[in-house]
């Protein structure tokens, strides 16, 4: 029997082979980067200006029935390999994460993590841009194929503290950003690489404050590869 030394290696090693994988013959990870990754700001002139549409029709069904399959983990797993440290594994489910280490992008905090029924969501997977913000901003002109590549991309997913998810909600850039200020950067420009991806809109607003934190703190920001 594995270590969960060897496991959490190898889990490791799968998650990266999926994601080069991915990149190379498509599917709901990013695809692959030019040689020269542009920044932020200029990917953000691409995206356009509209209001935000009406919810109406909105449902989690839309962009799929849970968190899909990426390689031998689901996508919930997935992320939490690619983003948690020190983790171990259960037996079964093959990919199942049981404990590990976040240090949380939103917060800064350190969590660790241990899975159960009262301890799973101090972690949770959040959609940087949220699925009924993608909705009323292009996402329901998607095919059905398109939004559950959306939610399972991981481009779009970041393992984070709970209660800070919950807290973010639905929220655009124009209303919402991490409490710790240290990780605005590449937290708009997460959000841009995505809308940009998915050919998604931006409300005025919301353009204007991601416009404004890449300008002020940092203009060479790039979109991240995943």
């Amino acid at each position: 029997m594995l270590s969960s030394i060897a496991l959490s290696s190898y889990f490791k090693s799968s998650v990266t082979l999926s994601l080069a994988v991915l990149l190379v013959f498509g599917g709901a990870t990013p695809e692959a980067q030019p040689a020269s990754t542009p920044t932020a700001l200029t990917v953000l002139k691409s995206i356009a200006v509209k209001g935000r549409a009406p919810q109406t029709g909105y449902s989690r069904d839309q962009f799929g029935d849970g968190w899909g399959q990426i390689g031998s983990c689901d996508t919930r797993n997935y992320i939490l390999v690619r983003d948690l440290t020190k983790e171990t594994f259960r037996s079964s489910p093959a990919c199942t994460v049981a404990t590990g280490v976040l240090k949380d992008p939103y917060t800064g905090k350190t969590i660790n993590f241990v899975r159960g029924v009262k301890t799973s969501l101090a972690v949770q997977i959040d959609h940087v841009v949220a699925l009924s913000d993608a909705w009323q901003k292009g996402a329901q002109q998607l095919t059905y194929a398109k939004r559950v590549a959306l939610s399972n991309d991981p481009l779009n997913l970041l393992a984070v503290d709970g209660p800070t998810n919950a807290s973010k909600s639905d929220s655009d850039a124009a209303s919402w950003l991490p409490p710790n200020r240290g990780y605005w950067c590449p937290f708009v420009a997460r959000q841009v690489a995505v809308k940009a991806k998915y050919k998604l809109w931006m409300t005025s607003a919301e353009k204007a404050q991601i416009s404004r934190i890449l300008t002020q703190r940092c203009p060479k920001q790039q979109i991240p590869k995943g």
